[in-house]
């Protein structure tokens, strides 16, 4: 796997297992917060192929409240 597939695969991993923890009794709220927002700003782009062609975040249906 190349260097900046590992690091994504690890930064998506450590997110999911942030997520998991705030599910746990007596999680830590700011801890989730702080570790979190650190996590997704550090979040490299895709590896090239993780998404399909043409796919774009923005494009999909509103949702109540968008315009």
């Amino acid at each position: 796997m190349c260097g900046h597939c590992e690091d994504y695969a690890r930064t998506v991993a450590l997110l999911g297992d942030l997520a998991l923890y705030g599910h746990l009794p007596g999680a830590d709220r700011t801890f989730i917060e702080t570790v979190g927002t650190s996590l997704a700003a550090s979040l490299p782009e895709p590896p090239p192929g993780f998404l399909p062609p043409g796919y774009d975040p923005n494009d999909g249906p509103e949702y109540p409240g968008q315009r």
